[in-house]
């Protein structure tokens, strides 16, 4: 598991709930015509993007170590990643969106391992190794994008999401299974379909996740940078998609200033794009990110961040202004005039944590059953109680080992036997009481008989993000999705294929054995005639040796035929014809 167990890369200090996503990328388990697959579609996106990819692609491809001729190795990325600060992992299809965000804020790549079927050569709606390494990889060279996928990161890691997410990314997850999958029932696509359809129509208010990757997809997978009339691509999506980084730049495709209001553009990831959006510079997209940051509850906090996390019912992190970090799920806070919250519950398990780590005595064992707790000032203090030193303190009758009595403003008033205190870097964040009584007028807020009472100390919620301050100690559980990409199996017949794919490839690489290609070539057109790849690859060393014109011109009908009696390899087809000879056999398929 490359970029996790070698100390030396970024993803070593990855945390555990991130490190339970990465799996092996099993190199060995590529075949020579996942390779081939591969080797066409990098040679396409290599002679088309030439001039109308973002200038640093292509000197990415270098500098990140991704070759043309075979699939990268997840070990070879990492060795040249981290050169750069960045790092690689092996995941398994897509996983969830909060978990992607918070490897990339750790300067982590995920890669998606498989590769796509022949069938999809184009265009694939399932994650991919061409996608991830060809696609995402190359651009992270240039520093202000890389500081751009960082940032998105960090704030995608805090953000709010609610279980509507969480059934939308499980039914595309699985729709993207079964459509890069051949032996799929095309029932149970439809059924998949209908899924991702009927999530997608009762989403509701989009969350803050939800929004985060709208202005994500738009940007790093399917962003135009430069000028609407001649923009240049840069997202991932469109790099490693060898019909739609041709499609996209057609006026068929609309496009559209980038900007804030992007993130109201939803997205369907199975299918082209009918509009993208165009950012003028790296630099335009940070300060873009920065605009929608300045809406994010881990900003705002208060009375907005807290009903935010109330909407999404998932466990959240409230902070108070002495630091301290309350983790579990909010249900409830009261306010006086809308602005401020004055009271707080969270209920279930619960945590409290200080700059992310969880205090002692503290964990979601001891608060199982919730925690509540004032915010705001005491009346009659002129400043917040979090910054008073003990001898203010004792003047307010706040005493460790007395009984005291705390009267907020809000007409919250705790009163208790005061058995500790706590500071965390010189702020007072929590005091514990025995024997105490929480009310405000006539409402009971917390009674003796519950046991001993932990409240939080500060003036008010400076923060409110999705997740646990301390994910390790919380032993917040991530999403690790159950359904599994399907490997499909290799019969007798895939295997003899494989094998002629080999020979070719032998041939190529090692410049010798020509041949041996007449008697591959018949037994590709016996045994194998739904196949197009091979038989271009062996048109190809025909033609670049200039040898058996006869043969040549005999695979070239074959194939001219196949791309008339099948319409949807006509594309394809016809770039193989533009890789292996130039317009020469361009002129020669349109004969």
């Amino acid at each position: 598991m490359s970029g996790v167990e070698n100390s030396a890369l970024p993803g070593a200090g990855l945390p555990d709930h991130l490190k339970q996503f990465v799996v092996d990328q099993q190199y060995d388990r590529y075949t020579p015509i996942d390779h081939a697959v591969w080797r066409f579609i990098m040679r396409q996106n290599v002679r088309y993007l030439k001039t109308h990819a973002h200038r640093v692609y292509f000197q990415g491809l270098l500098d990140t170590g991704i070759g043309v001729e075979r699939i990268p190795s997840i070990e070879e990325m990492n060795a040249i990643l981290g050169k750069i600060g960045w790092g690689a992992v092996a995941v398994d299809g897509f996983i969830p969106p909060a978990a992607f965000m918070e490897f990339q804020a750790y300067r982590v790549l995920v890669i998606a391992c498989d590769i796509r079927q022949i069938d999809h050569i184009e265009y694939t709606p399932a994650p991919d190794i061409v996608h991830e390494a060809a696609g995402h990889a190359p651009i992270i060279v240039d520093s202000e994008y890389a500081e751009y996928l960082r940032r998105f990161g960090e704030v995608g890691a805090k953000a709010m999401s609610s279980k509507k997410d969480i059934e939308l990314y499980e039914a595309i997850r699985r729709l993207s299974i079964l459509k890069e999958y051949a032996a799929s029932d095309p029932e149970e696509i439809e059924q998949a379909e209908r899924d991702v359809l009927h999530c997608q129509e009762t989403l509701g208010e989009p969350s803050e996740m939800a929004l985060l990757s709208r202005l994500h997809w738009w940007t790093v997978e399917y962003g135009l940078i430069g000028t609407l009339e001649e923009p240049k691509i840069y997202g991932a999506g469109l790099l490693s998609s060898i019909g739609e980084s041709v499609s996209c730049l057609t006026d068929e495709v609309k496009k559209i200033p980038y900007s804030l209001e992007t993130k109201d553009s939803a997205f369907d990831i199975t299918t082209k794009q009918p509009q993208l959006f165009v950012t003028p510079s790296f630099e335009h997209l940070s300060n873009v990110l920065e605009e929608f940051v300045g809406t994010m509850a881990f900003t705002v906090g208060g009375c907005s961040g807290l009903e935010k996390a109330i909407e999404c019912a998932n466990v959240s992190t409230a902070v108070y202004s002495s630091g301290l970090q309350v983790t579990g799920v909010v249900v409830e806070m009261t306010t006086l005039d809308g602005e401020q919250p004055y009271y707080l519950k969270l209920s279930g398990p619960t945590a409290l944590a200080y700059d992310n780590v969880q205090l002692d005595g503290h964990d979601k064992k001891y608060h199982k059953d919730g925690f509540g707790s004032p915010v705001g000032r005491l009346k009659g203090e002129d400043r917040p109680l979090e910054d008073l030193e003990e001898g203010d303190l004792r003047s307010a009758g706040i005493e460790t080992g007395r009984t005291c009595r705390l009267e907020f403003e809000s007409g919250v008033i705790v009163s208790g036997l005061l058995e500790s205190q706590l500071r965390c870097d010189g702020k007072l964040c929590l005091l514990t009481f025995s024997d105490c009584r929480v009310k405000r007028g006539d409402d009971l807020l917390f009674s003796p008989d519950w046991g001993a009472y932990d409240m939080a100390v500060g003036s008010s919620i400076t923060s409110v993000f999705s997740g646990a301050a301390d994910k390790n100690a919380y032993d917040q559980i991530s999403l690790v999705p159950k359904q599994r990409t399907i490997k499909a199996a290799s019969d007798e017949s895939t295997l003899r294929l494989q094998k002629l794919y080999q020979g070719v490839r032998d041939v190529r690489e090692s410049d010798k054995g020509y041949e041996r290609l007449p008697g591959l070539w018949a037994a590709v057109r016996e045994g194998f005639g739904e196949d197009w790849l091979l038989p271009m690859e062996i048109f190809e060393l025909l033609v670049e040796k200039k040898t058996d014109p006869g043969l040549q011109r005999e695979i070239n009908d074959y194939l001219r035929a196949m791309s008339w009696s099948n319409p949807d390899l006509a594309s394809v087809i016809t770039q193989g014809f533009s890789l292996a000879g130039g317009d020469v056999c361009e002129e020669q398929v349109a004969e």
